[in-house]
């Protein structure tokens, strides 16, 4: 048995690899792999089944260039959303996988609420995708900072695990100390946009290492989830008084502009 191992191992490209492809094959066999939605069983891990990325409403082209909301039609060239020019974002562009309903927001909060960190790795190569202009611009990827007592009573920032796993896949530079969380603030739920931004004053702050990492890059700001923007305004006001050249704002899902 173990000479018939060996010379598969050879014909395999060496004993090593083959032991890797049946530790690999055990574990497949063990845990095999399902959706990250529904936990149906698909060929691969990390990844949809047919009936959830069916039921995923992606965003693509045609979109707003700064907000990233999807036009119904094609009216051809960069166009602005009547969002972004009646009230403009401080961050350049954003961009996000999907919008926030069905399995998009299932997998948010699956991710952020229930300890369920193997998500980041599919929704984080999902947003390389989908982030990919924003991507090639950027020297930096900075995840939006949780306050320190946030981070510890859900034992992690959701924003910063997708962070890791973007910047991995593109081989951008990760800061996640770069920007701090100094003050806890209220939840954002069901609060108004002005609300939003009165509740976010003076949440962030940059750490002292931070001018010469900022100074004349552009960063590419990550969360889970962009709603009336005003968390990804308040952290980008920051950046860019802190020397950043411009804020992208890249992230797993987004709500309508105009909910």
């Amino acid at each position: 048995m173990q000479r018939i191992l060996q010379q598969a191992g050879r014909r395999l490209g060496g004993g090593r690899s083959f032991a890797a492809g049946l530790v690999a094959a055990g574990v497949t066999l063990l845990y095999p792999p399902v959706c990250m939605a529904c936990k149906a069983a698909t060929d691969s891990s990390d990844t949809l089944c047919p009936a959830c990325w069916g039921a995923m409403r992606f965003i693509a082209e045609p979109l707003c260039d700064r907000l990233g909301t999807p036009f119904p039609v094609d009216y051809g060239g960069a166009l602005l959303s009547p969002a972004a020019i009646a009230d403009p974002p401080v961050f350049a562009r954003a961009r996000a996988v999907a919008l926030y309903e069905g399995p998009a927001r299932e997998l948010v909060q699956r991710l952020k609420f229930n300890d369920r960190l193997e998500l980041a790795k599919g929704m984080g190569r999902l947003m390389a995708v989908a982030g990919r202009d924003l991507i090639a611009d950027c020297a930096l990827v900075v995840p939006v900072p949780l306050h320190w007592t946030r981070a510890w009573a859900r034992r992690c920032n959701q924003a910063t695990e997708l962070a890791r796993v973007i910047a991995a896949q593109t081989g951008v530079t990760l800061a996640p100390g770069l920007l701090r969380r100094v003050r806890r603030t209220h939840t954002q739920v069901g609060l108004t946009r002005a609300q939003r931004r009165d509740n976010l004053q003076g949440a962030f702050r940059l750490s002292t290492e931070a001018a010469l990492a900022l100074t004349g890059r552009r960063v590419l700001l990550v969360d889970d989830v962009l709603t009336t923007g005003a968390t990804c305004n308040a952290a980008a006001r920051v950046l860019l008084r802190g020397g950043a050249a411009a804020v992208d704002v890249l992230t797993f899902a987004r709500v309508a502009a105009d909910a």
